[in-house]
């Protein structure tokens, strides 16, 4: 009846406000994850299936916005409401929040829409003070319980609400541990913890300014405050760029009534998994710690036990965790990451969300759960990140002794396997200093006693993670799969030094100093000194990946192409599904060093007969690389031939000559020397045919089709050499189909007239017919505008995307990425303002400027077909492995995207999830 009371009492209260912005956890459920974020829609969940949650309320995300809009003010009716709730709260526990007999200590945690681990901030056992903190002695005759969670309660706020230095904190607590002779937090008398709650209010009011605040509604309103704030903090920032997660959602904040896992060895906390995170194995998988509070697990200050160990300890607490997790499994259909808490034999769950995972265990479980018909192939394609799809195919440390299964190089320790892939890289043990290295392109091993959230800057550039201390579930491990970095925690082998900036190995006089290259296994905990070799993956033995892209493939419309130049990089891309070459860059056949001496007698003859006598012998080498191509792009399936697309020489050709500057200054040398007078008559000659053919601005003068318009020989060379490779492979009964593309037209008659040269080679091999086309790329902007033109003259277009990027906005790639176009991402500082400015959201040669260089994809692609409805069209940039981009490619309609061989697993991926949504 009381109960019914309060909840008319907060309805009530939210009659007179604007708008509802708390909601008990009874009110909430999991569709609601947007309003009430990923965690307050959990528990809301939870409550309503009946599982033993603690009760509270959820202040939504819109509350936490709208605090930021009002100058960082509660808006109206978000106080009152929350007052009320919590007085449900007290109705619902028996319990009082400031009352001296029965007191109510509630946490305050954050939680967005997305899982961001660590990244803001948490209030545990707010409510307690001098009075309520002898009602807890009473409640409980556990007077040391008491002062511990009083300790730890001033100890939290002071960090995250008053600003305080942690160390300040620490550096008592350990002097305590000291004089009592004992090594963990969990041995201080309680005594020693009384007067520790005396000096770590004297710390906080000396930090603060104003005495340690003992009203609990102060507590509370400063608390909400400070979670609301951490939105904004910077490695929550940090890590919402990184991971693209949106800024305008908010976090809302879940207070809830305490459980204590710290009241002897029949309580304690843990984190757990119902399926392995790092494999993937159908198993319960975590961690735990008795006589603990919830943030000791993932904070790294003390090494866990594996959950396995709790079915000894407090089997029968073992046995219901157990069966919740497996039903909260099969209510999501998904691996779920579980919080609990079990307080003097009592289980409670705290939180559940979707579990991080690494790129290995995402795909297994994916498959997983379809075989185990908990969801549809469907879901599955829609379930796995195509970035994880990516690191499966990423390199892997070379075994050295396949029966030991050890990799060369010097083993200095073991930790956990907290998150696999291999990584090596300097020994970095400041974050600070390894963002600034991580950004300068320096590959870095982030090296940490053990992480806290305020370390995410220094781990999202670095190449992996190393702790000394904490466990598979701390801060370091989840963070660290959920980037798919590879990650060895908790390797008690080591000693690291933060002042020194170095680690020592146990039981050795070995010491890895800062900058000390280190490598990491994350498969299996091993940390070596020095650099260790890599191998491909082998995507043969990726059945679970191999099957999902199967599925991928029933949903997808776009084609998936390569970018392939050799046969070697073709057969690999066949392996990875591709189904055919979308652009073969004919210009890098020719670097070769036994050709480019040829390739330069060509470019520097002085008549006609001299370049052409070059050409005869670079259509030979062309002849057989073409040939070599054909033969790997071949179906397995049928047999027939992949369409490959060949691009005629596009780079300007002094790209195939000597350095101008440094021609000038070795003809300089000779000339001051002396008696090299036939060396230098040759340097000179070079230099002044070099000279020659200098440009202001190369990659916008004589290349592509007009370098070929002005020495159509280099051309009809390549076309030879195609055609005479189709020939060669077509008697062998494989069905071919080359498309010949012209690159950087930007007038009709250039391609009318490079079309005419090429269609009077064709015809000289019409005795060996053969469905070739011709078609070209667009990739500057005049050609958008004369699509309907070009059309009329092409039997496919095929966006170069990069190029047409550099002349939409006007960047020199090679310029910007190195001068200002990082900074134009990640944000420039600007007087007056305490946040960086970002003037590009991402990098536009990485992911499609949809806006811009979109717009003008659309516009060609509209006229085009108007000209021409059966008109392909397709995309060869670097953008045809981002997903984004792929998605985009998808909504306009084009015939397919062509990528590097190890994107193309990533592209198929892609391809099915733009369909599927």
């Amino acid at each position: 009846m009381a109960q019914q009371i309060a909840q008319f009492e907060l309805d009530e209260v939210v009659k007179r406000s604007p708008r509802k912005w708390v909601y008990l956890f009874s009110e909430g459920n999991a569709s609601m994850r947007e309003l009430l974020g990923g965690k307050g829609a959990g528990v809301a969940e939870m409550t309503n299936a009946g599982l033993p949650v603690p009760p509270g309320f959820t202040i939504t995300t819109e509350a936490c916005n709208a605090h930021h809009y009002h100058n960082r003010q509660f808006p109206e009716g978000v106080w009152d409401q929350a007052k009320a709730a919590l007085a449900i709260v007290e109705k619902q526990t028996g319990k009082g929040f400031g009352s001296k007999e029965h007191p109510l200590l509630v946490s305050v945690r954050s939680g967005a829409k997305f899982s961001m681990p660590g990244m803001m901030d948490t209030v545990l056992n707010l409510g307690i003070n001098d009075e309520t903190v002898l009602g807890l002695v009473a409640l409980t005759g556990d007077e040391r319980f008491a002062y511990d969670a009083y300790r730890r309660f001033i100890q939290m706020f002071s960090n995250i609400v008053l600003d305080t230095n942690p160390q300040d904190f620490e550096a008592v607590l350990e002097r305590y541990k000291h004089e009592a002779g004992v090594t963990t937090d969990a041995e201080i008398p309680a005594a020693d913890l009384k007067k520790l709650v005396g000096d770590f209010k004297q710390i906080a009011e000396r930090a603060s300014g104003q005495p340690f605040p003992t009203d609990v509604y102060q507590q509370l309103h400063k608390a909400i405050e400070a979670v609301f704030s951490s939105w904004n903090n910077k490695r929550a920032i940090d890590y919402r760029n990184f991971n693209k997660i949106p800024h305008s959602l908010g976090t809302g904040v879940n207070i809830q009534s305490m459980v204590f896992g710290n009241m002897g060895n029949n309580s304690g906390t843990g984190v757990a998994f119902t399926r392995h995170p790092a494999h993937g194995e159908k198993k319960l998988y975590g961690e735990y710690l008795l006589n603990a509070q919830g943030e000791d697990v993932v904070a790294d200050i003390r090494t866990p036990s594996p959950i396995s160990k709790l079915e000894q300890e407090l089997p029968e607490v073992y046995q219901q965790f157990q069966e919740i997790a497996q039903r909260l499994e099969k209510h999501y259909r998904d691996m779920q990451d579980l919080e609990f808490t079990v307080e003097q034999g009592k289980l409670y769950m705290l939180q559940t969300r979707s579990g991080k995972r690494n790129a290995g265990a995402a795909v297994k479980i994916a498959v997983d759960m379809v075989e185990e018909g908990l969801i549809t192939p469907e879901e599955a394609v829609k379930r796995v990140e195509p970035a994880q799809v990516y690191q499966l195919l990423l390199p892997r440390f070379a075994v050295v002794d396949k029966q030991r299964a050890t990799y060369e190089g010097r083993l200095l320790s073991r930790g956990l396997n907290a998150s696999p892939g291999a990584a090596f890289g300097k020994a970095i043990f400041d974050a600070d200093r390894a963002e600034e290295l991580g950004k300068a392109g320096t590959p870095v091993v982030l090296v940490r006693p053990e992480t806290s959230p305020d370390d995410v800057h220094g781990m999202l550039v670095a190449k992996g993670i190393l702790t000394a201390r904490g466990g598979a579930t701390s801060h370091a491990a989840v963070v660290a799969r959920g980037l798919g970095l590879p990650c060895v925690a908790g390797c008690e082998g080591i000693r690291v030094s933060e002042e020194q900036h170095l680690f020592r190995v146990v039981g050795s006089d070995l010491v890895i100093k800062e900058g000390d290259d280190i490598s990491i296994d994350g498969a299996t905990g091993e940390v070596f000194a020095g650099i260790i070799k890599t191998v491909d993956a082998d995507f043969d033995k990726e059945t679970d990946l191999k099957k999902l892209l199967g599925w991928a493939d029933r949903f997808r419309r776009l084609r998936v192409l390569t970018n392939a130049d050799t046969p070697r990089d073709a057969k690999r891309a066949v392996a990875f599904g591709a189904q055919g070459i979308g652009l073969c860059r004919t210009e890098h056949m020719f670097m070769e060093r036994d050709r480019l001496p040829i390739v330069q007698k060509m470019i520097l003859a002085k008549t006609k007969e001299e370049r052409e006598a070059a050409l005869e012998q670079l259509q030979a080498f062309q002849r057989d690389d073409f040939q070599g191509i054909f033969e790997a792009m071949v179906d397995p399936k049928t047999g027939e031939g992949y369409p490959v697309v060949i691009r005629l020489i596009d780079p300007p050709l002094h790209e195939f000559l000597p350095s101008y500057e440094e021609l000038l200054v070795e003809v300089t040398r000779l000339e001051t020397e002396g008696g090299h007078e036939a060396e230098l008559a040759e340097k000179r000659q070079v230099l002044d045919a070099v000279g020659a053919m200098r440009e202001m601005n190369p990659m916008l003068g004589l290349r592509g089709c007009r370098l070929s318009l002005l020495f159509p020989e280099i051309n009809v060379m390549q076309a030879r050499a195609i055609f005479e490779a189709v020939v060669r492979v077509s008697t062998k009964g494989i069905k071919l189909h080359p498309k010949i593309m012209i690159p950087l037209i930007g007038h009709g008659n250039e391609l009318k007239e490079v079309r005419r040269q090429l269609q009077s080679v064709a015809e000289m091999y019409a005795s060996h017919p053969t469905e070739y086309q011709f078609g070209t790329m667009i990739e500057v902007p005049r050609a958008v505008f004369i699509a309907d033109e070009l059309a009329a003259a092409s039997d496919f277009f095929s966006f170069g995307t990069n190029d047409l990027t550099q002349m939409t906005f006007g960047f020199s790639r090679d310029d910007a990425e190195g001068k200002f176009l990082l900074q134009y991402v990640e944000g420039l500082g600007v007087p007056g303002k305490k946040q960086l400015v970002k003037i590009l959201p991402v990098n536009p040669f990485q992911t499609l400027d949809r806006e811009g260089v979109g717009a003008l994809v659309k516009i060609a692609c509209e006229k085009g077909r108007r000209a021409r409805p059966d008109l392909e069209i397709g995309m060869c940039g670097e953008h045809g492995g981002d997903p984004d981009s792929v998605e985009f490619c998808h909504e306009v309609g084009l015939d397919y995207v062509s990528c590097s061989p190890f994107r193309v697993p990533v592209a198929r991926l892609s391809a099915a999830q733009a369909a599927l949504y």
